[in-house]
Protein backbone atom coordinates (compact mmCIF):
# COMPACT_ATOMS: atom_id res chain seq x y z
CA UNK A 1 0.00 0.00 0.00
CA UNK A 2 2.43 2.19 0.52
CA UNK A 3 4.28 1.93 -2.41
CA UNK A 4 1.38 2.78 -4.34
CA UNK A 5 0.37 5.69 -2.11
CA UNK A 6 4.16 7.06 -3.52
CA UNK A 7 2.90 7.92 -6.51
CA UNK A 8 -0.89 9.63 -5.73
CA UNK A 9 1.65 13.20 -5.52
CA UNK A 10 2.20 12.65 -9.16
CA UNK A 11 -1.28 11.96 -10.39
CA UNK A 12 -3.07 14.60 -8.19
CA UNK A 13 -0.29 16.99 -10.25
CA UNK A 14 -1.38 15.93 -13.64
CA UNK A 15 -4.60 16.16 -12.11
CA UNK A 16 -4.43 19.81 -11.23
CA UNK A 17 -1.96 20.94 -14.48
CA UNK A 18 -5.33 19.30 -16.20
CA UNK A 19 -8.37 21.69 -14.16
CA UNK A 20 -5.69 24.79 -13.96
CA UNK A 21 -5.37 24.64 -17.85
CA UNK A 22 -9.07 24.40 -18.49
CA UNK A 23 -10.82 26.42 -15.81
CA UNK A 24 -8.24 29.57 -15.42
CA UNK A 25 -6.24 32.08 -16.88
CA UNK A 26 -3.41 30.07 -17.57
CA UNK A 27 -4.40 28.54 -20.55
CA UNK A 28 -3.13 26.57 -23.47
CA UNK A 29 -0.92 29.41 -24.21
CA UNK A 30 1.16 29.72 -20.56
CA UNK A 31 1.71 25.70 -20.52
CA UNK A 32 3.44 25.84 -24.34
CA UNK A 33 5.99 27.81 -22.24
CA UNK A 34 5.84 25.78 -19.37
CA UNK A 35 6.83 22.63 -21.50
CA UNK A 36 9.85 24.76 -23.56
CA UNK A 37 11.05 25.23 -20.10
CA UNK A 38 11.07 22.41 -18.35
CA UNK A 39 12.69 20.43 -21.35
CA UNK A 40 15.19 22.49 -22.64
CA UNK A 41 16.71 23.60 -19.16
CA UNK A 42 14.80 22.26 -16.00
CA UNK A 43 15.01 18.45 -16.87
CA UNK A 44 18.61 18.45 -18.20
CA UNK A 45 19.52 20.51 -14.51
CA UNK A 46 17.60 17.37 -12.98
CA UNK A 47 19.46 14.20 -14.79
CA UNK A 48 22.78 16.42 -14.26
CA UNK A 49 22.83 16.49 -11.14
CA UNK A 50 21.55 13.54 -9.91
CA UNK A 51 23.98 11.67 -12.21
CA UNK A 52 27.57 13.92 -10.83
CA UNK A 53 26.76 13.35 -6.98
CA UNK A 54 26.62 9.74 -7.84
CA UNK A 55 29.73 8.44 -8.52
CA UNK A 56 30.06 5.45 -10.23
CA UNK A 57 31.78 2.05 -9.01
CA UNK A 58 32.28 -0.39 -11.47
CA UNK A 59 32.51 -3.69 -9.23
CA UNK A 60 29.20 -2.82 -8.10
CA UNK A 61 27.51 -1.33 -11.14
CA UNK A 62 28.32 -4.01 -13.69
CA UNK A 63 25.89 -6.24 -12.10
CA UNK A 64 23.46 -4.19 -11.53
CA UNK A 65 23.18 -2.28 -14.68
CA UNK A 66 23.23 -5.30 -16.76
CA UNK A 67 20.21 -6.25 -15.38
CA UNK A 68 18.42 -2.76 -15.47
CA UNK A 69 19.64 -2.44 -18.69
CA UNK A 70 18.41 -6.01 -20.37
CA UNK A 71 14.91 -5.32 -18.87
CA UNK A 72 14.90 -2.12 -20.89
CA UNK A 73 16.60 -3.62 -23.83
CA UNK A 74 13.50 -5.91 -24.09
CA UNK A 75 11.16 -3.01 -23.99
CA UNK A 76 12.83 -1.16 -26.62
CA UNK A 77 12.69 -3.86 -28.59
CA UNK A 78 9.21 -4.41 -28.27
CA UNK A 79 7.63 -1.02 -28.36
CA UNK A 80 9.61 -0.24 -31.57
CA UNK A 81 8.53 -3.30 -32.92
CA UNK A 82 5.17 -2.32 -32.42
CA UNK A 83 6.03 0.21 -35.59
CA UNK A 84 5.19 -2.84 -37.88
CA UNK A 85 1.93 -4.33 -37.20
CA UNK A 86 -0.22 -3.68 -39.87
CA UNK A 87 -2.56 -0.36 -39.41
CA UNK A 88 -0.46 1.09 -37.19
CA UNK A 89 -0.07 4.78 -37.93
CA UNK A 90 3.44 5.94 -37.85
CA UNK A 91 2.85 9.02 -36.07
CA UNK A 92 1.10 8.07 -32.91
CA UNK A 93 3.67 5.19 -33.03
CA UNK A 94 6.66 7.30 -32.93
CA UNK A 95 5.36 9.27 -29.99
CA UNK A 96 4.24 6.47 -27.85
CA UNK A 97 6.79 4.13 -28.19
CA UNK A 98 9.05 5.92 -25.63
CA UNK A 99 6.08 4.80 -22.82
CA UNK A 100 6.66 1.35 -23.41
CA UNK A 101 10.18 1.75 -21.83
CA UNK A 102 11.04 5.31 -20.25
CA UNK A 103 10.54 5.48 -16.65
CA UNK A 104 9.57 8.30 -14.27
CA UNK A 105 13.35 8.88 -12.43
CA UNK A 106 11.76 11.07 -9.63
CA UNK A 107 9.38 8.19 -8.44
CA UNK A 108 12.39 5.76 -8.29
CA UNK A 109 14.84 8.14 -6.42
CA UNK A 110 12.27 8.29 -3.57
CA UNK A 111 10.77 4.77 -3.95
CA UNK A 112 14.54 3.35 -3.55
CA UNK A 113 14.92 5.40 -0.48
CA UNK A 114 12.17 4.17 0.92
CA UNK A 115 13.26 0.18 -0.07
CA UNK A 116 17.06 0.69 0.69
CA UNK A 117 17.77 3.61 2.66
CA UNK A 118 21.13 5.32 1.14
CA UNK A 119 22.26 2.14 -0.34
CA UNK A 120 18.32 1.93 -2.26
CA UNK A 121 19.27 5.31 -3.60
CA UNK A 122 22.35 4.50 -4.64
CA UNK A 123 21.87 1.59 -6.45
CA UNK A 124 18.65 3.65 -8.48
CA UNK A 125 21.28 6.61 -8.78
CA UNK A 126 23.57 4.35 -10.80
CA UNK A 127 20.55 2.62 -12.89
CA UNK A 128 19.51 6.27 -13.76
CA UNK A 129 22.52 7.54 -14.89
CA UNK A 130 23.43 4.63 -17.04
CA UNK A 131 20.04 3.81 -18.56
CA UNK A 132 18.92 7.11 -19.05
CA UNK A 133 20.75 7.89 -22.30
CA UNK A 134 19.81 4.66 -23.55
CA UNK A 135 16.73 5.40 -23.11
CA UNK A 136 16.75 9.00 -24.33
CA UNK A 137 18.60 7.45 -27.49
CA UNK A 138 15.79 4.94 -28.19
CA UNK A 139 13.00 7.45 -27.74
CA UNK A 140 14.32 10.36 -30.24
CA UNK A 141 14.74 8.20 -32.86
CA UNK A 142 11.23 7.00 -34.55
CA UNK A 143 10.64 10.54 -33.69
CA UNK A 144 13.46 12.15 -35.42
CA UNK A 145 12.65 9.61 -38.50
CA UNK A 146 9.01 10.19 -38.28
CA UNK A 147 9.76 14.11 -38.54
CA UNK A 148 12.45 13.45 -41.36
CA UNK A 149 15.15 15.25 -39.56
CA UNK A 150 18.42 14.05 -39.23
CA UNK A 151 18.56 11.27 -36.28
CA UNK A 152 22.31 12.02 -34.72
CA UNK A 153 21.62 16.06 -35.27
CA UNK A 154 18.39 15.72 -33.12
CA UNK A 155 20.91 13.38 -30.40
CA UNK A 156 23.72 15.79 -30.34
CA UNK A 157 21.34 19.00 -29.78
CA UNK A 158 18.65 16.91 -27.67
CA UNK A 159 18.59 18.60 -23.70
CA UNK A 160 17.98 15.50 -22.14
CA UNK A 161 20.95 13.51 -24.08
CA UNK A 162 23.21 16.41 -23.41
CA UNK A 163 21.96 16.38 -19.60
CA UNK A 164 23.15 13.06 -19.17
CA UNK A 165 26.10 12.62 -21.51
CA UNK A 166 27.56 16.39 -19.55
CA UNK A 167 26.86 14.52 -16.56
CA UNK A 168 28.68 10.88 -17.38
CA UNK A 169 31.29 13.07 -18.37
CA UNK A 170 31.83 14.61 -14.74
CA UNK A 171 31.58 11.79 -13.15
CA UNK A 172 33.68 9.65 -14.81
CA UNK A 173 36.47 11.98 -14.97
CA UNK A 174 36.14 13.22 -11.46
CA UNK A 175 35.12 16.86 -12.10
CA UNK A 176 33.33 18.82 -9.48
CA UNK A 177 31.19 21.87 -9.76
CA UNK A 178 31.68 24.82 -7.20
CA UNK A 179 28.99 24.86 -4.39
CA UNK A 180 27.24 27.77 -5.44
CA UNK A 181 26.28 26.40 -8.95
CA UNK A 182 25.63 22.83 -7.80
CA UNK A 183 23.00 24.39 -5.45
CA UNK A 184 21.90 26.96 -8.00
CA UNK A 185 21.56 23.43 -10.73
CA UNK A 186 20.13 21.36 -8.32
CA UNK A 187 17.20 23.63 -7.54
CA UNK A 188 16.21 24.55 -11.04
CA UNK A 189 16.02 20.82 -11.61
CA UNK A 190 13.54 20.16 -8.79
CA UNK A 191 11.39 22.36 -10.81
CA UNK A 192 11.01 20.09 -13.05
CA UNK A 193 8.98 16.97 -11.03
CA UNK A 194 5.89 19.59 -10.83
CA UNK A 195 5.87 21.45 -13.28
CA UNK A 196 6.40 18.87 -15.72
CA UNK A 197 3.53 16.92 -14.50
CA UNK A 198 1.11 19.60 -14.53
CA UNK A 199 1.90 20.36 -18.67
CA UNK A 200 0.92 16.64 -19.11
CA UNK A 201 -2.23 17.43 -17.20
CA UNK A 202 -2.34 20.42 -19.08
CA UNK A 203 -1.99 18.76 -22.35
CA UNK A 204 -4.33 16.05 -21.09
CA UNK A 205 -7.02 14.85 -23.86
CA UNK A 206 -7.66 11.21 -22.70
CA UNK A 207 -9.91 10.56 -25.63
CA UNK A 208 -6.81 10.56 -27.65
CA UNK A 209 -6.13 7.32 -26.93
CA UNK A 210 -9.15 5.83 -28.64
CA UNK A 211 -7.34 6.88 -32.06
CA UNK A 212 -5.37 3.63 -31.35
CA UNK A 213 -6.29 1.56 -28.40
CA UNK A 214 -4.50 -1.49 -29.65
CA UNK A 215 -0.94 0.24 -29.61
CA UNK A 216 -1.85 1.83 -26.32
CA UNK A 217 -3.22 -1.45 -25.20
CA UNK A 218 0.16 -3.02 -26.29
CA UNK A 219 2.97 -0.32 -24.77
CA UNK A 220 1.14 -0.48 -21.40
CA UNK A 221 1.58 -4.44 -21.33
CA UNK A 222 5.19 -4.22 -22.39
CA UNK A 223 5.71 -1.10 -19.67
CA UNK A 224 3.79 -2.79 -16.80
CA UNK A 225 3.75 -6.45 -17.37
CA UNK A 226 6.85 -7.53 -19.86
CA UNK A 227 9.37 -5.41 -18.01
CA UNK A 228 8.66 -6.31 -14.53
CA UNK A 229 8.76 -9.79 -15.68
CA UNK A 230 12.03 -9.60 -17.61
CA UNK A 231 13.50 -7.68 -14.51
CA UNK A 232 12.47 -10.28 -12.00
CA UNK A 233 14.00 -12.91 -14.29
CA UNK A 234 17.30 -11.38 -14.60
CA UNK A 235 17.66 -10.52 -10.91
CA UNK A 236 17.12 -13.66 -9.70
CA UNK A 237 19.64 -15.15 -12.47
CA UNK A 238 22.41 -13.06 -11.82
CA UNK A 239 22.26 -13.79 -7.63
CA UNK A 240 22.07 -10.22 -7.02
CA UNK A 241 22.19 -9.61 -3.56
CA UNK A 242 17.94 -8.91 -2.60
CA UNK A 243 18.97 -5.26 -1.66
CA UNK A 244 19.78 -4.85 -5.39
CA UNK A 245 17.16 -7.46 -6.57
CA UNK A 246 14.28 -5.07 -4.93
CA UNK A 247 15.22 -1.85 -6.61
CA UNK A 248 15.70 -3.40 -10.61
CA UNK A 249 11.93 -5.00 -9.84
CA UNK A 250 11.13 -1.69 -8.44
CA UNK A 251 12.70 0.23 -11.57
CA UNK A 252 11.21 -2.27 -14.16
CA UNK A 253 7.77 -1.41 -12.59
CA UNK A 254 7.69 1.99 -12.17
CA UNK A 255 5.49 4.38 -14.45
CA UNK A 256 6.62 6.09 -17.71
CA UNK A 257 8.36 9.34 -17.63
CA UNK A 258 6.57 12.21 -17.69
CA UNK A 259 8.98 13.94 -19.47
CA UNK A 260 7.38 11.58 -22.21
CA UNK A 261 4.68 14.15 -22.93
CA UNK A 262 6.78 17.41 -23.61
CA UNK A 263 9.53 15.23 -25.86
CA UNK A 264 6.71 14.15 -28.06
CA UNK A 265 5.19 17.81 -28.49
CA UNK A 266 8.90 19.22 -28.97
CA UNK A 267 9.56 17.20 -31.61
CA UNK A 268 6.23 17.24 -33.84
CA UNK A 269 4.43 14.30 -32.36
CA UNK A 270 1.41 13.61 -31.11
CA UNK A 271 1.57 14.99 -27.84
CA UNK A 272 -2.26 14.65 -26.42
CA UNK A 273 -1.90 10.73 -26.99
CA UNK A 274 1.44 10.71 -24.87
CA UNK A 275 -0.37 12.62 -22.65
CA UNK A 276 -3.01 10.12 -21.95
CA UNK A 277 -0.39 7.22 -21.92
CA UNK A 278 1.12 9.08 -19.40
CA UNK A 279 -1.64 9.52 -16.81
CA UNK A 280 -2.87 5.80 -17.26
CA UNK A 281 0.85 4.40 -16.49
CA UNK A 282 0.78 6.11 -13.48
CA UNK A 283 -2.70 4.68 -12.99
CA UNK A 284 -1.61 1.13 -13.43
CA UNK A 285 1.72 1.84 -11.60
CA UNK A 286 -0.40 2.69 -8.30
CA UNK A 287 -0.95 -1.21 -8.29
CA UNK A 288 1.53 -3.19 -11.04
CA UNK A 289 4.84 -1.45 -8.72
CA UNK A 290 3.49 -3.37 -5.35
CA UNK A 291 2.53 -6.36 -7.24
CA UNK A 292 5.34 -6.80 -8.76
CA UNK A 293 7.77 -6.22 -5.44
CA UNK A 294 4.87 -8.84 -4.17
CA UNK A 295 5.65 -11.36 -7.07
CA UNK A 296 9.37 -11.35 -6.44
CA UNK A 297 9.39 -11.89 -2.80
CA UNK A 298 6.97 -14.69 -3.20
CA UNK A 299 9.58 -16.57 -5.47
CA UNK A 300 12.59 -15.10 -3.87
Amino acid sequence: MQDALLLLPDFALIVIGYLVCRHSGLNRSVWDGAERLVYYLLFPCLLFTAIVRNPLDASTALPLAGCALGAVAVGVALALGLGRWPGVDARLHASGAQTGFRFNSYVALALADRLGGAPGVASMALIVSLVVPACNVAAVWPLARQGGQGYLRELARNPLIIGTVSGLVFNLVGLRLPDLAMTTLSRMGQAALPLGLMAVGAGLQMGALREAPRLAAALLTIKHAVMPAVAIALATLAALPSGQQAIVVAFAAMPTASSAYVLAVRMGGHGPFVAGLVTVSTLLAMAGLPLALGLWRWLA
